[in-house]
């Protein structure tokens, strides 16, 4: 006589295993993705950073809003970021946007979404020059009237037709500041008048038009932040 299972014993084994896979593989999907954004918001804020520092030595000037006021950043940084296909101040994003009220100033892209992922984020961070770099990301500069705002520097990390598109996930906001430094959003080191970016929201309960503006510094200081992704 041969021993061996039953069907039964079978089926349950199965069933079984599947249980656990169940369990496990949206986990471990979840951690991968995690690692990968976070490798990929490490390298876009060092190859910013990178151009800018080249900026600033072949310019000769501290690279910030007072030196590049009103819409004149763009046009000087694509010569320091390679492979850079410019889509002109809002070119790539220019059919995606929905008026709201008529009021240009809270224009929606509906390609992005908030922190918490429940509204669509207005136009106003992303409309002074947007590009898709070599190397898949696509960069959205806000380089206004306003010198308390300064310019600053959104990436979407992982490219402007891959997921989730969320600022805090995959979109993060750098500002150069006034010493010319790139420093994440909602950093102590970054300018406003009125009192700073640091009280920027990242929220998975605010409903302000851009909440997660304010992730990128989180992500720059909290070691489980890519893992905690809501």
């Amino acid at each position: 006589m041969k021993s061996a299972f039953t069907l039964a014993e079978v089926l349950i084994t199965i069933g079984i295993i599947g249980v656990v896979a169940a369990m496990t593989i949206p986990s471990l999907i979840h951690n991968t993705q995690g690692k990968e954004l976070e490798a990929a918001y490490k390298k876009a804020y060092s190859s910013i950073s990178q151009a800018l520092v080249r900026m600033s030595y072949e310019e000769g000037v501290i690279v910030n809003w007072d030196n590049y006021p009103n819409n004149t950043f763009a046009p000087a940084f694509k010569n320091y970021i390679k492979d850079f296909f410019n889509c002109g101040q809002k070119g790539c994003l220019a059919a995606d946007i929905d008026s709201e009220d008529g009021n240009s100033y809270y224009n929606k892209v509906s390609k992005y979404r908030t922190y918490n992922k429940s509204q669509n984020v207005t136009l106003e961070w992303f409309d002074e020059g947007q590009a898709i770099i070599g190397d898949g990301m696509f960069l959205m500069i806000n380089n206004s009237w306003n010198r308390g705002v300064g310019i600053v520097i959104s990436v979407d990390v992982n490219g402007i037709g891959k997921g989730p598109n969320c600022w805090g996930h995959d979109l993060f906001s750098f500002q150069i500041n006034n010493n010319g430094k790139l420093v994440p959003m909602g950093s102590p080191e970054s300018d406003n008048t009125g009192g700073g970016w640091s009280g920027l929201p990242c929220d998975l309960n605010s409903s302000e038009r851009h909440n997660g503006i304010g992730c990128a510094y989180k992500a720059f200081v909290e070691k489980d932040y890519f893992k905690n992704l809501p």
